[in-house]
């Protein structure tokens, strides 16, 4: 007679969150290093996403695409799965990466069941960004360290270093991704932020569902 194989419970459920929306919480302890879920949703070109969403108003900039690289966006909105609900956060506990043209959510510190998954978004930033970007794109993770935006941070000139075999080889294999808007999300940031540059612009994706540029 064959032996019941215990079923492990699951690692995370999704649950209203204080910092937006809905959110993902840890079920259990998950230690540091796990992968925690991959990002899932339908493979499109940058050319389909903006198709697919530059329709949408100004007050609805709810998409959940995600840049795996020049030629594919993934829609999380379309055959996506619960990753598609974890926050941004200054803080993270998580990392996105991709591998093999896949993204993934790692944690990168053990997480203890109740808490929060987050991982940075690191939107990047344009040149042509309003003054009141900042703004437009806020963050309210409420961490100690919350920088304010989920924009990536303001980089310092930095001189250039030289590339180990170990480090090239290893930034082939595995890079780490972020998520960005859609072009016709900034549009409608941007013309917002030019209607109201002293107040904080309509709400857009609490989650960084897109791609910029």
């Amino acid at each position: 007679m064959k032996k019941k194989t215990a079923r492990r419970a699951p690692l995370f459920e999704v649950r209203h969150s204080p910092i937006h929306g809905y959110g993902v919480f840890a079920l259990r302890r998950i230690r540091k290093g796990t992968t925690v879920t991959e990002y899932l949703g339908d493979r499109i070109s940058h050319a389909e996403a903006d198709r697919r969403y530059e329709s949408k108003t100004a007050d609805d900039n709810h998409t959940f695409l995600f840049t795996v690289d020049g030629r594919t966006v993934i829609d999380g909105g379309v055959g996506g799965n619960d990753a598609r609900y974890i926050n941004h956060g200054c803080d993270p506990n998580c990392e996105s990466a991709t591998a093999n043209r896949r993204v993934f959510i790692e944690a990168i510190r053990t997480i203890e069941p109740g808490d929060e998954l987050a991982y940075d978004y690191q939107i990047q930033r344009d040149p042509d960004d309003p003054p009141n970007v900042d703004e437009v794109f806020a963050c309210r993770c409420g961490a100690e360290k919350c920088r304010g935006s989920m924009l990536e941070p303001v980089k310092a000139p930095r001189t250039k270093k030289r590339k180990t075999a170990k480090t090239a080889a290893r930034g082939a294999k595995r890079k780490t991704a972020r998520k960005t808007f859609s072009k016709a999300a900034v549009k409608r940031a941007r013309k917002a932020a030019r209607k109201a540059p002293r107040k904080t612009a309509r709400k857009l994706p609490a989650k960084a569902r897109g791609r910029r540029g």
